[in-house]
């Protein structure tokens, strides 16, 4: 009886089957591991789009200048239907915005839409986040996410993801957002800051606190 033939198995799929880390290191030095990986992304594989995701993530951890002239490549991968690729992806670019905050400015559309996700709040999250990093590197970008950002605050309100979500306001208002943005946060952080233990309270008045004080006792005056 004739053995039968072991079916061979891709170079992705022995690529993807590796720890994220080592793949992600491997496509630090190699940009045609690096191309299997944005390919990836953009396959009918669900697997292998998970997979590749994930070490897109350590990529951007690790060094995430080497994925800055990706951007369009990693906006597109926001489009899959798995919540874990979209957070994944969510997740590197906040890393990469702050070498190169160009590399979001595709992902924007699509990261608001995630902002909404009905099914998953780590994907929420994930948008929040990098919305809010994409807005402290500018005055104008602050100006364009932050009413995103302040809906989001309201909706999410008590939601479990809520406290994670405020680091992202501080990383907005502690960067280079305009005076008007960071009194908007202020205001609409005041009560929590005033009267909410905890995290919550916590991170609130730190928000608070990076207001223009000038601006803030006319305000309080009023």
């Amino acid at each position: 009886m004739v053995a039968k033939a072991k079916p061979k198995v891709s170079a992705l799929t022995e690529l993807l089957a590796r720890d994220k880390d080592d793949v992600a290191a491997h496509a630090a030095r190699n940009k045609k591991v690096l191309a299997q990986l944005l390919h990836a992304l953009s396959g009918e594989n669900r697997t292998q789009r998970v997979a590749a995701a994930r070490a897109v993530h350590s990529l951007a951890i690790h060094d995430p200048a080497v994925l800055k002239t990706y951007g369009a490549e990693l906006a597109d991968s926001l489009e899959r239907p798995e919540a874990q690729t979209r957070w994944e992806i969510l997740g590197a670019l906040e890393k990469v915005v702050a070498v190169d905050a160009r590399v979001a400015d595709k992902a924007i559309r699509p990261a608001t839409t995630a902002l909404h996700d009905a099914e998953s709040g780590v994907v929420r999250l994930a948008a929040f986040r990098l919305l809010a990093a994409y807005g402290a590197t500018t005055k104008t970008r602050a100006d364009k996410v932050w009413p995103l950002i302040d809906e989001a605050i309201r909706v999410y309100h008590g939601d479990p993801e809520f406290p994670a979500m405020l680091i992202g306001v501080i990383r907005l208002v502690s960067g280079e957002a305009s005076d008007e943005v960071k009194l908007a946060a202020a205001e609409r952080m005041l009560f929590d800051a005033e009267h909410t233990k905890g995290l919550t309270g916590q991170r609130a008045r730190r928000i608070v606190a990076c207001a223009p004080k000038k601006r803030r006792r006319k305000k309080k005056a009023e």
